[in-house]
């Protein structure tokens, strides 16, 4: 009975990964680097800091705790294959810098037991949160207006956004970036 309880909610969640992947391919060829290139249509990070998201022991965690920081925010999914792929060495990207000049966080698009069960096999050097499928609002405020994943926003101290990221992170690109800070 279990079986036929998971198989819909299976298919649910590959549709929407399929959805997520096509979507964020489609829109990282239409744009050839222009979301990387240009700042984001939004301007503020006000939005993220004023959400409260559980980590993945489910305790809520105000994100107003990363005011005030240069901030690197990845939305991501564990079924999506270029997500998987970049957190490695945005891993090694976070656990290098130790938050010396920026922080790296993680919101998942994707349901608590997943994002729990894939870091159980990948492990990640900075925090993650659970946005749910309501996170997806909330990268369309920081200027993902496609929906796709990954997608990275680039926050200052200011809480200003200074350049997003849609696609997998070209990472010497990223590199350049982070300097500037």
């Amino acid at each position: 009975m279990n079986k036929k309880v998971n198989k819909p909610r299976l298919a649910a969640y590959l549709i929407v990964a399929a959805a997520f992947t096509t979507l964020g391919a489609i829109a990282a060829v239409k744009q050839d680097g222009k979301a990387a290139a240009g700042a984001a249509p939004a301007n503020s990070g006000a939005a993220l800091y004023a959400q409260s998201l559980n980590d993945l022991t489910g305790k809520p965690q105000s994100l107003a705790q990363w005011k005030g920081k240069p901030l690197l925010v990845n939305f991501w999914a564990s079924w999506c294959a270029p997500c998987v792929q970049e957190m490695p060495e945005l891993s090694a990207l976070a656990a290098k810098d130790g938050g010396k000049r920026f922080h790296v966080i993680g919101i998942g698009i994707d349901s608590p037991s997943n994002l729990v069960q894939f870091t159980q096999k990948t492990k990640v050097a900075y925090p993650l949160y659970v946005g749910g499928m309501g996170a997806t609002d909330l990268a369309r405020g920081l200027g993902n207006t496609n929906g796709g994943l990954p997608y990275t926003v680039l926050i200052g101290a200011d809480g200003k956004v200074i350049k997003t990221y849609l696609g997998k992170l070209k990472f010497d690109q990223l590199r350049a970036d982070l300097a500037k800070l």
